[in-house]
């Protein structure tokens, strides 16, 4: 079975160990930007002395005693954070998407499918979210299993079959199992605390700009330099927090989607689910940080990096794990596949979303 060749267990251990040296890198990487923006404060800000390396010492000596007095407020702020972050984060995560919850009474055929799962799992059942958008995706969040929660786009309800739908919930939920969306959500947390601080100095920046304060022309020349050299050091260390997320293996999908076939036992619903969803998965408005989480995302961060692996390699792995055969066409949509999600036509234009072609349909 695929699940067993791909070593879930396994995956599930290292993402444990991940989370905790991640829980223990992220604030040291923080305090390292602080202690560099104490250092660019001490450079600015401190009498030139003289020879230069007097003046070295006197700035890391600066930079170093800001950083010892200061150290319970820094500390705080993390913690601050971080317990804000641990307490709001499904509200948070829900506002970014755009997304509501739904009850049983509202959708019961879907939450029967996400219940009749997590009983064969026998785990506790995640909160359900949708998104009011035509693409077809679905992602999981949460850290404990009070905040789980499930979110899939109206799109995916009404293109999907009843199968299909079951197997995107399965893969979602194998997330949750193996602890991949409380990995993501650390990496998130941290990386949003940093590039916050970067948004509020670049703020200040613009803002000194259009505004000069009074004072000498060299005073506020420096007042900027400093702010932009301040500016640099968060920049780069959001990107440090980044890069450390991306070094997140994109092997989570290849593991989910094994994951979803034992739950479900069904290969080729899978595989169809993730035909469907080929070209359709931009979700208007959506963050960086929802897309990194969805179960597919076309988009490259910032042109560049991919976060997930090809649809096609991962239909391909599928295939060749399972021994089954890659669909050579899709079924039409039952129109009884969930019953009172089919008809989409009031659902608002996603403003800006545009369809990609999908190479699995014959029509597009």
């Amino acid at each position: 079975m695929l699940s067993r060749s791909a070593g879930l267990q396994t995956h599930i251990w290292n993402n444990n160990l991940k989370s905790i040296i991640l829980l223990g890198i992220y604030p040291f990487v923080i305090f390292g930007v602080v202690w560099a923006c104490a250092l660019a404060i001490g450079y600015f800000t401190l009498p030139a002395g003289n020879p230069r390396l007097d003046q070295a010492d006197k700035v890391i000596s600066f930079s170093n005693t800001l950083i010892y007095d200061y150290f319970p407020i820094i500390l705080a702020v993390i913690i601050g954070w971080f317990v804000i972050s641990f307490f709001f984060h499904t509200r948070m995560i829900a506002n970014m998407a755009h997304a509501h919850s739904v009850s049983r009474k509202e959708e019961p055929d879907l939450y029967n499918l996400l219940e009749n799962l997590c009983i064969s799992k026998g785990m506790k059942m995640p909160k359900m979210n949708i998104i009011e958008s035509h693409a077809l995706n679905a992602f999981a969040s949460g850290i404990s299993d009070n905040s789980y929660t499930v979110t899939v786009t109206r799109g995916l309800l009404n293109r999907l079959n009843k199968d299909e739908v079951e197997a995107v919930l399965a893969h979602e939920l194998t997330h949750i199992i193996n602890h991949d969306v409380r990995l993501l959500m650390v990496t998130i947390v941290f990386t949003g605390m940093v590039g916050l601080a970067a948004q509020l100095v670049w703020s200040n920046v613009r803002y000194s700009l259009y505004f000069p304060r009074g004072g000498s022309n060299n005073k506020k020349g420096n007042g900027i330099i400093l702010l932009l050299v301040i500016l640099a050091i968060l920049w780069l260390g959001y990107f440090a927090t980044l890069f450390m997320r991306f070094a997140l293996s994109r092997r989570r999908e290849y593991m989910a989607d094994a994951g979803a076939i034992q739950m479900t036992r069904n290969p080729d619903a899978m595989m169809r689910a993730l035909m469907r969803i080929s070209g359709r998965d931009q979700i208007p408005e959506a963050t960086a940080d929802i897309a990194f989480m969805c179960i597919e995302n076309t988009a490259p961060f910032m042109g560049l990096f991919s976060t997930h692996p090809p649809i096609d390699k991962r239909i391909q792995a599928i295939s060749v794990s399972t021994g089954s055969q890659i669909p050579d066409t899709l079924p039409p949509v039952s129109e009884n596949a969930l019953s009172g999600n089919r008809k989409d036509a009031w659902l608002p234009r996603d403003r800006h979303f545009r369809k990609k072609r999908n190479p699995w349909l014959s029509k597009d």
